[in-house]
């Protein structure tokens, strides 16, 4: 399932949250709705990368259980926001160790 979350019955079936045309996007947003404890899926990416002429017309979908859509719209909401973006400053400025460490 390559990341993938597994299904559990007892959430309901998997419905389409989003779609978008780039996998890219798609894998972004199932990291964040896993991150927030809810479970997703990407279907179809492979079918895009695999037929990159027609990628213009398959979308990608990000699936999550049936009775997780509330909030999973909330998690969609912030990410939306910009609530799961890393910050702008250079991380080579706070390095997270010194040099003189062990």
């Amino acid at each position: 399932m390559h990341g993938d979350s597994p299904y559990d019955p007892d959430e309901g079936d998997w419905q389409t949250l989003v779609t978008f045309f780039s996998p890219t996007e798609a894998y972004l947003l199932r990291g964040c709705l896993q991150a927030a404890g809810v479970p997703a899926v990407v279907a179809d990416a492979h079918l895009v990368q695999t037929h990159t002429l027609l990628a213009g017309a398959i979308p990608v979908r990000v699936l999550v259980p049936e009775l997780r859509l509330s909030e999973a719209q909330d998690v969609v909401a912030a990410y939306q926001r910009g609530e799961f973006a890393l910050p702008d400053e250079d991380p080579s400025s706070n390095p997270p160790f010194s040099e003189d460490s062990p």
